[in-house]
């Protein structure tokens, strides 16, 4: 277990975006003879093959026109990129936490930006 004194740097990803990075260190892995994968690196590949949609390209894109929203911030648009959102209700669930609510036009809008790359 590694111990950490402070952060340095902070960086949200979306699930596509880990998925490029975990097989990069994955490929490394597999040329290393003797190296092995501890368990959970297997399990956070098991996960981002599982639940990654977008490419990693597709995913920075969306994030990128989710910020242009007023009402959207950094981590709501990483969380919408991961999620994909179909409809209201689905889109109504990531914001449940915030302190605003979202009208119908607004939510359509979001809705219509994420349809783009879905």
């Amino acid at each position: 277990m590694t111990i950490f004194k402070e952060i340095l740097d902070e960086e949200y990803l979306t699930v596509s975006e880990a998925k490029e990075l975990l097989s990069d260190i994955e490929s490394e892995r597999a040329l290393a003879e003797d190296r092995e994968m501890r368990y959970e690196l297997a399990r956070a590949i098991e996960h981002v093959n599982r639940f990654a949609e977008l490419s990693a390209e597709d995913s920075r894109a969306l994030v990128e026109d989710l910020e242009g929203f007023e009402k959207i911030d950094d981590e709501t648009a990483h969380k919408i990129a991961d999620l994909l959102p179909r409809n209201r209700d689905e889109l109504r669930a990531v914001f449940a936490q915030q302190r605003y609510s979202l009208s119908g036009d607004e939510l359509d809008e979001i809705l219509n930006a994420v349809a783009k790359y879905a």
